[in-house]
């Protein structure tokens, strides 16, 4: 693998692993204000067959957004590489959160007032976790696919420019 390829891996990698770390921060930085720190731990030890399918998933995501949103997918000898690229993929992202995290209203709520709305979500937290899987995995396979086309346009376009230079 050549540098500049190990050098998009490690952008994209950092990336990731920035994303999962927010979002675990968070996770344990809400539900510790809302309890307390020892809850927050409690809470993850109780959900962690959701939590860190969630974390891992965000993060492959935010891995596959920045490698679309800086061109980290692009040959590095690919002339005529600039241009716009959609950023559709950052609403699935968002999206793929607010689903992750809506469950943790339920720790704030209360603080607010809002005892019926805590009761209504700490019921189906599971299932929002599991829709905020489900969004993230939805998110990553249209990065994925997204992020084919855009490199299977861009390597037909390098190679038609380099077919166009004289020898």
């Amino acid at each position: 693998m050549r540098a500049g390829r190990w050098m998009s891996l490690g952008l994209a990698t950092g990336a990731g692993l920035l994303g999962a770390a927010g979002l675990a921060g968070i996770y344990f930085g809400l539900v510790s204000w809302a309890e307390s720190a020892e809850h927050a731990w409690q809470q993850f030890q109780q959900d962690w067959l959701y939590v860190v399918p969630i974390l891992v998933g965000f993060g492959f995501q935010v891995a596959l957004y920045a490698t679309l949103r800086w061109r980290l997918f692009l040959p590095h000898a690919a002339p005529g590489a600039g241009g716009a690229l959609t950023g559709a993929s950052g609403g699935t992202s968002a999206a793929a959160m607010v689903a992750c995290c809506a469950h943790h209203l339920t720790d704030v709520l209360p603080v607010l007032g809002l005892t019926a709305a805590t009761a209504f979500l700490a019921e189906y937290r599971q299932l929002f976790m599991l829709v905020g899987l489900a969004t993230t995995v939805a998110g990553s396979l249209y990065m994925l696919r997204v992020l084919r086309k855009e490199r299977s346009f861009m390597t037909a376009r390098s190679a038609e420019a380099a077919q166009a230079v004289p020898a």
